[in-house]
C-alpha cells in the first residue's frame, strides 16, 4: 500500500515508522500538482501546529501562529483524495483538517481546566476515552479507550456527513468518521501507542486503528 503523508519530512518520522511497520509504504510528500496522486491508496494526514482560524471563518480566539501554506497544501489534499473516494486518515490536526475541510469547526483554545486533560507540556497527557458503540473503534477497541493527547485545540461543530465515535474529559471529541466514505480521524497519536514503542504502559495499542486504515485502503484500491 502507497500511501501520502501530508506533512513536513522533518517531523513525519513517527508516522513513517509506524506505517512501515504494518507493512505499507509511505511516501512524505507536499506536491505542487495533483497529477499522480491516482497511484497513493489513501492519505494521512499527520499531527502539527494550528490550523489558521480563517479556513473556517474565525477571527483569531486563541489559536498559535499557522503554517497556511502547509494548510493550503492539507486542504487541497484532503478535497482529491475526497473526490476520489480514497480512504483519509487524520491523526490529531489531521483530524481537524477533515473536519474543517468538511465545513466544521473547532475549539481554537480548550478552556481550564480541560486543557490541563488534554494538552501537552513536555510529554503526552494520557487520560480515558468512551467509545460509541456500532463504531470502526468500538470493533477495534471496545467500550473505553486510554489514549495519548497533545493539543489545545479540539473539534467543535462538526463538518458534514462527519459522526463523533470518540469523547475525551469534557466530551472532547477526540474520534470520528464518515458516514459513507472511507474517511476517520483520531484525536491521539496512535503512531507513539504502538506496542514496543508507546510513550506510556497503559495506553491501548495503536497499531490497531492503523491496521484498520490499511484494510480501508486494500479495500478500496483501484
Amino acid at each position: 500500500m502507497h500511501i501520502l503523508v501530508a506533512g513536513d519530512k522533518k517531523h513525519t518520522g513517527n508516522y513513517e515508522r509506524a506505517l512501515k511497520g504494518i507493512g505499507a509504504c509511505p511516501i512524505v510528500w507536499l506536491p505542487e500538482t495533483q497529477d499522480a496522486l491516482s497511484r497513493f491508496d489513501g492519505l494521512l494526514l499527520p499531527g502539527g501546529g494550528d490550523i489558521h482560524p480563517g479556513f473556517f471563518s474565525q477571527e483569531n480566539r486563541g489559536s498559535y501562529p499557522a503554517d497556511i501554506p502547509l494548510d493550503c497544501q492539507q486542504l487541497a489534499l484532503f478535497s482529491a483524495f475526497y473526490k476520489m473516494k480514497k480512504p483519509i486518515l487524520g491523526i490529531c490536526k489531521g483530524m481537524q483538517i477533515i473536519n474543517v475541510a468538511l465545513g466544521g469547526t473547532l475549539i481554537q483554545d480548550l478552556p481550564q481546566p480541560l486543557r490541563r486533560a488534554h494538552a501537552a507540556g513536555s510529554t503526552d497527557r494520557i487520560h480515558a476515552t468512551s467509545v460509541v458503540p456500532d463504531t470502526f473503534l468500538h470493533r477495534l477497541y471496545g467500550a473505553s479507550l486510554v489514549t495519548n493527547s497533545a493539543h489545545h485545540q479540539a473539534v467543535d461543530r462538526l463538518g458534514e456527513g462527519l459522526l463523533p465515535v470518540q469523547y475525551g474529559p469534557g466530551q472532547v471529541v477526540e474520534g470520528l468518521c464518515h458516514v459513507s466514505l472511507p474517511l476517520l480521524g483520531v484525536q491521539w497519536h496512535p503512531e507513539r501507542m504502538e506496542t514496543g514503542q508507546k510513550k506510556n504502559p497503559e495506553t491501548g495499542d495503536g497499531a490497531q486503528v492503523l491496521l484498520y486504515f490499511l484494510s480501508l485502503c486494500q479495500f478500496y484500491r483501484s
